[in-house]
């Protein structure tokens, strides 16, 4: 007698069937999108905030200083936007060149630190340089009396000029090297180096060939800068550097908010 077969077992399971899992790839591919879109709208922003101060400063060297929008350079360190909201620039570089100033021209350059948005408050620093090329020098000396503007050069780390000394009718060559500084606002030349035609010499050797003809040769000169320049630029430092005669200024802290710091200065 056969044994008859075992019906099978049945298990049920209660649990749901699994989830389908969802694809992560999308996602982040979204977000870097996103992220992507607000960088270039926040870049957009930033670009556009920075074109405006920069024109703003460039229309108001036009207005104030006759310099023309693009003859001038204006560079704003950093991020714009967050310093408009802080109210103040951290440094500010403007560039202009062939300025006109009270009697001569110039390439001007200015670095302001710490400069309030309304111009309501003072700097925390600023310095100008003022530079000037062999022509634009020879002009802010021409009007200096006996001054031989027209023999003027450059060369290494001095201002040159030349004399013709008459010795019993004939005309003898000699060359100055003056050495510029700064003298209370003034443009000083110092004499530096001397040569009787084309040899070198030195100041005893000229007075005793010369005699008192060598005092025209031998002396100092002098021209005023600060009566070009707004009375809150001090002049500390003049020298030649790479064929210009370079002037530096610091610029007085309560300039923006002390009218009579913009007037124009003195010498002495």
């Amino acid at each position: 007698m056969s044994t008859p077969p075992v019906p099978p077992t049945l298990y049920w399971d209660d649990a749901p069937p699994p989830r389908r899992r969802r694809r992560a790839l999308p996602w982040i591919i979204s977000l870097v999108v996103v992220v992507v879109l607000l960088g270039g709208a926040a870049f957009a922003g930033e670009w556009l905030a920075r074109d405006l101060v920069e024109r703003g400063v460039q229309g108001a060297l036009a207005s104030e200083l006759g310099v023309p929008a693009e003859q001038a350079d204006v560079q704003i360190e950093g991020l714009v936007i967050p310093q408009l909201v802080s109210g103040r620039f951290d440094e500010v570089h403007i560039a202009a060149e062939d300025v006109s100033l009270q009697g001569f021209t110039g390439d001007v350059a200015v670095t302001a630190r710490g400069v309030p948005l309304t111009a309501d408050g003072p700097l925390d620093s600023a310095t100008a340089r003022v530079s000037l090329d062999t022509e634009q020098l020879r002009t802010l000396l021409a009007g200096v009396e006996g001054f031989p503007a027209q023999s003027l050069g450059l060369s290494g780390s001095e201002v040159t000029i030349s004399f013709d000394l008459n010795v019993f009718g004939a005309a003898i060559p000699v060359g100055v090297g003056l050495t510029p500084s700064a003298d209370a606002g003034a443009l000083a030349l110092a004499p530096a180096s001397l040569s009787v035609a084309g040899a070198g010499i030195d100041a005893d050797g000229l007075r005793n060939q010369f005699g008192p003809l060598a005092d025209a040769v031998l002396r100092s000169w002098q021209v005023c800068i600060a009566s070009s320049l707004p009375a809150g630029l001090t002049l500390t430092g003049v020298a030649v550097a790479q064929d210009r005669v370079v002037a530096d200024f610091d610029i007085a802290r309560d300039i923006l908010v002390d009218s009579t710091l913009r007037e124009p200065g003195v010498c002495g």
